[in-house]
């Protein structure tokens, strides 16, 4: 089924066409869902409510950029709100996550690489995670995250900077880099 007729069928309210979709994205947006998640429970709850709003809203889709970019925001939003609404946000906790994203063919020296930094972020507070999960991951601005989690910019930034030390001090102590010369690119950070 092409994205076209996916998007004409969920227009049109048609279950095979919303079964599509969903099994066609759910598996890209559970990851996304998780890196915001304090458990696989949550995550799974996220995407659901994250899918309802998808089939809610496809109305507002107008064919600018990619579907799967916009499902995708529709997530990341839907996960914020739901970490505000069950009050597991808390502005004042320290935010991060980082993820390495591979090239074309990573090697399985760097996918092992991913999977444990990955496992690192989990050790971090759940603000640290959200600020870094935005800026480095999803590409966000320190404002446009101020504004989502209804913090300052500058908590925003601050948060950043104390999740990328908090981060790199537990990799260094799991021995995933060495302190004189880590290897995670924090390229454009601020």
């Amino acid at each position: 089924m092409t994205e076209e007729a996916i998007l004409s069928g969920c227009l049109q309210n048609d279950p095979i066409a919303q079964r599509e979709l969903y099994n066609r994205y759910s598996p890209k947006m559970l990851p996304v869902c998780y890196r915001f998640a304090q458990n696989r429970e949550d995550a799974e709850d996220m995407l659901q409510e994250g899918f309802i709003k998808v089939f809610t809203q496809i109305h507002t889709f107008q064919n600018r950029g990619a579907f799967e970019g916009w499902i995708r925001r529709i997530m990341v939003y839907n996960c914020i709100n739901f970490l505000k609404r069950f009050k597991k946000f808390n502005e004042n906790v320290d935010l991060m996550y980082a993820s390495y994203v591979p090239g074309k063919e990573p090697s399985v020296t760097s996918l092992l690489q991913v999977k444990q930094v990955n496992e690192c972020i989990r050790c971090l507070p759940l603000g640290y995670r959200t600020v870094l999960n935005l800026y480095a991951i999803e590409g966000y601005t320190h404002k446009e995250i101020a504004e989502m989690l209804e913090i300052e910019e500058s908590t925003s930034r601050s948060q950043y900077a104390r999740a990328k030390s908090a981060l790199e001090t537990i990799l260094v102590k799991k021995r995933i880099i060495e302190k004189d010369n880590p290897s995670i690119n924090w390229a454009g950070a601020s």
